[in-house]
């Protein structure tokens, strides 16, 4: 499995994850002329999110969400303002969400997620 084909796996997951905890997703794979942004879903509360997925098939470089630098955060954000802007709505609370897969031959897949990275 190449790299493209683990990280739309990986999204594949974190997305069927957040539905299966009652999140409604909005968006995935959003483009814009300065980006992408992985999944933006809304919670069970109400609050929209911005999640980053981040899948690695070992933990030879570090879990995945150590992959989410703050020059990666601040892409991010600049991304939601761009999304929030697309579709002339308001949204009364924001929050980024880092969600890692990791993908290890002969084992399930771990999916952690961490609500409210970069705060």
């Amino acid at each position: 499995m190449g790299k493209k084909e683990t990280g739309q796996l990986g999204e594949d997951l974190a997305t069927a994850y957040l539905e299966r905890a009652g999140w409604r997703i909005l968006d995935r794979n959003w483009r814009c002329d300065s980006g992408e942004l992985d999944i933006v879903a809304r919670d069970p509360g109400g609050v929209v999110v911005f999640c980053e997925v981040k899948t690695r098939r070992s933990k030879a470089f570090g879990p995945p969400l150590e992959a989410i630098t703050r020059a990666k955060m601040q892409k991010l954000r600049d991304l939601a303002v761009c999304w929030l802007r697309s579709q002339r709505s308001f949204a009364r609370k924001i929050r980024f969400d880092g969600i890692g897969i990791l993908i290890e031959p002969g084992r399930d897949p771990q999916i952690t997620h961490k609500p409210g990275i970069g705060s």
